[in-house]
């Protein structure tokens, strides 16, 4: 069992023993009911306290158990907390570090409530797709009042236990401790131990909120800050019941609430994500106990957009950074926009001044490459050409320390070839940040064939330290998430050119759920970055076929929002997309001159298109071993592109299509007078997957 039963001067010390967080699996479950049954039955026990091994109290549901019939195995959570919350002498709850889900529902069960300062309390739930499922919604109102616990349940945040502790009216906690909590538990064990009746949450009553009109309107800001999510609504009438039932009729309700949840689409696809984003970063073959080196100063060449937010990462991380240009003005430039984005998060009571005041410390800035020869890690945000890249790695090979990595922040260019213009390859791997660097989540570490393995792990432990999702990709052209994304954008064209406009093909995909569709992205990215990919696959790929209307585009000079028009017009000072005559004129001669018809197109086409485009040059980049699995590449799509998280990525969302699914509609896309058919060959790892009945992220279809 997960457990330890100890008794201690007549109290009954059950500690939760299953790192890393003690999660609630059947084993805890059982040592729980066991620990007790035993206390109850021992007249030298005179109270229980259920406290967590190591630097946590219990961070809920075991995830090694998520989705195996252990999860729901006797006793279930459930009955765990029905048999504390029955027990004829009183539980009381040792709270640290964390106490979240299912562990903060067994501490409601208890009778007393004992938390450390800086606990962090939540009930997260809502963001695997689902509602608390034992109770939470049901008690977490009784002790906090709705208003708290909506706010808590709906967005799954986690809270301070000492901000909770000193709230008007809270019944959460009965005691803050300060020291030590073990001997203080059981020193107040032993005063309530003769104390009856014992107190019990279900005999709290909940107040309906002030406001009648309070739960309308939290339906409505969900519907609009989680768009198209369901469980942060179920949560709504959940917390909504237990203002109107008992405890026993509204945990009825949370569980069935729940049972519907938990074997839905949004679920499945949010587990994935949750699952996901923790193996990105397992490597298959380094190690976890590969040695680390030592990062303690970082510079950072070039000081622009990229090069400014890369800094504020490490700043934010407490890490002394030095910023390398080759002008003082570029260095003031630079230096003036991230004071100007600390001091916007400060306006906005996101930063306090003094955290602002130390981060802008640990920032140096210099024009002289001798100056960073030390420090332990360089990232080189300069112009995306080959050329100037390698100027700068072969001035980095000849002044930075032994050992120090070398990385480039490249997009897309060859990370084989820029370690191989110094003298050590296996220093330099490639760091694609994402704009804005101090905002995006993802980090595509770009492994080399030359990069060292305690280079790669050294990476990813500064990634998290940096609070990056890291995602591992070979070298190719694009890497993951921009090769994938080329297809989606090539595709995008073709369907304006078949008859689609502009606005349906952004209006389907924002539909389906994207943040923008790919036109709107373009003119926020720049349509010319496109246009010069263009124009090199034309030398390096000439086999590769684009529809016209993307160059004609930029021959007339719509760059996108920068320059006022695009695939959109833009009016001055303004971001709104207007539709454009000028465009649509452009794509009607591609159109003419090609002799083709403008056809309807449904927006289902248009939305299948876009994805599946993706998903086959997933299946490509998985079968090249680009990627390792199909997980990473839904990692970068949903940390790093606004696919919608709710569908799981690109790749989930082909499996819960089904594969066989796919290959025949991309068979009928193929079979399109105006289409590519070798665009829409099933890629060979996709077509042999769906005659397997398999799937991309494992197992049966």
């Amino acid at each position: 069992m997960s457990t330890t039963y100890q008794v201690t001067d007549g109290v009954a010390v059950i500690t939760l023993a299953n790192p890393p967080v003690n999660g609630l699996g059947q084993g805890t479950r059982a040592g729980i009911v066991d620990g007790i049954n035993q206390a109850n039955g021992d007249a030298a026990v005179n109270a229980v306290v259920i406290i967590g091994s190591g630097k946590v109290f219990c961070g809920g549901a075991d995830i090694k158990e998520f989705g195996s019939p252990k999860a729901y195995a006797t006793p279930d959570l459930h009955v765990t907390i029905e048999k504390v919350e029955q027990s004829a002498k009183p539980v009381i709850a040792a709270i640290h570090g964390v106490a979240m889900g299912g562990g903060l529902e067994l501490a409601l069960g208890c009778h007393y409530r004992l938390v450390s300062p800086g606990a962090q309390i939540a009930l997260p739930e809502v963001n695997i797709g689902i509602v608390p499922g034992a109770g939470g919604t049901q008690r977490l109102p009784r002790v906090l009042g709705v208003e708290t616990a909506l706010q808590m349940i709906t967005t799954g945040a986690s809270v301070p236990s000492e901000k909770l502790a000193k709230a008007p009216g809270q019944k959460l906690f009965d005691k803050l401790v300060e020291g030590d909590l073990l001997p203080a538990a059981i020193a107040f064990a032993k005063d309530v131990a003769a104390l009856r009746p014992l107190p019990s949450v279900r005999n709290l009553s909940v107040a309906a909120p002030a406001d009648p009109e309070a739960f309308a309107k939290a339906r409505a800001d969900l519907a609009k800050t989680r768009k198209n999510l369901e469980a942060p609504q179920r949560c709504v009438d959940c917390v909504e019941a237990a203002t109107k039932l008992d405890l026993d009729a509204g945990i009825a309700f949370e569980k069935d609430v729940f049972g519907k949840l938990v074997t839905s689409d949004q679920a499945q696809a949010l587990r994935h994500a949750f699952f996901g984003e923790r193996a990105a970063s397992k490597i298959p073959d380094v190690p976890d106990n590969t040695p680390l080196r030592d990062i303690k100063q970082l510079a950072v060449i070039g000081a622009g957009t990229m090069g400014g937010g890369i800094t504020m990462c490490f700043l934010n991380a407490g890490i002394p950074v030095t910023l390398l240009e080759m002008k003082q003005e570029a260095i003031d430039r630079g230096v003036g926009i991230i004071r100007k984005n600390y001091e916007a998060q400060v306006a906005k009571g996101k930063l306090a001044q003094d955290k602002y005041e130390q981060r802008m410390s640990l920032l140096t800035t210099t024009l002289s490459y001798d100056d960073i020869a030390q420090a332990d890690m360089v990232i080189e945000a300069v112009f995306e050409d080959m050329g100037v890249k390698s100027q700068v790695f072969t001035k980095l090979d000849s002044i930075m320390k032994p050992g120090a990595i070398l990385a480039s922040n490249t997009s897309t260019l060859d990370v084989d070839k820029i370690a191989e213009v110094t003298k050590r390859p296996g220093d330099v791997v490639g760091l694609h940040f994402f704009s804005p660097a101090n905002v995006m989540r993802l980090l595509e570490v770009v492994r080399s064939k030359h990069t060292a393995k305690d280079v790669m792990a050294t990476v990813m432990a500064v990634a998290k330290k940096i609070k990056k999702v890291a995602v591992v990709s070979g070298v190719c052209d694009g890497f993951i998430g921009n090769r994938m994304f080329e297809q989606y954008v090539r595709q995008g064209f073709f369907l304006v050119e078949e008859g689609a406009t502009v606005q349906q093909v952004d209006k389907a995909a924002e539909a389906f759920g994207w943040a923008m569709g790919p036109f709107r992205v373009g003119d926020l990215a720049g349509n010319d970055i496109g246009f010069a990919i263009r124009k090199r696959r034309k030398i390096e790929q000439p086999d590769v076929i684009y529809s016209a209307v993307g160059d004609a585009i930029c021959e007339l000079g719509r760059f996108g929002q920068k320059v006022g028009k695009g695939w959109y017009d833009y009016e001055a000072g303004k971001r709104e997309p207007v539709p454009s005559a000028e465009v649509q004129a452009c794509i009607d001669k591609v159109r003419a001159d090609k002799g083709l018809k403008a056809r309807a197109i449904s927006d289902d086409e248009i939305v299948q298109r876009l994805v599946l485009a993706m998903v086959n040059e997933g299946a490509k980049i998985l079968e090249e071993g680009i990627a390792s699995k199909a997980s990473d590449i839904d990692m970068v799509y949903l940390t790093g592109y606004g696919f919608p998280v709710y569908r799981g990525g690109p790749m989930l969302y082909a499996d819960m299509i089904g594969l066989p699914k796919v290959v025949e509609l991309m068979k009928g896309y193929a079979a399109n007078p105006n289409g590519d058919p070798a665009f829409w060959t099933p890629a060979p790892l996709l077509a042999r997957l769906a005659a397997e009945g398999k799937t991309f992220t494992g197992g049966k279809a």
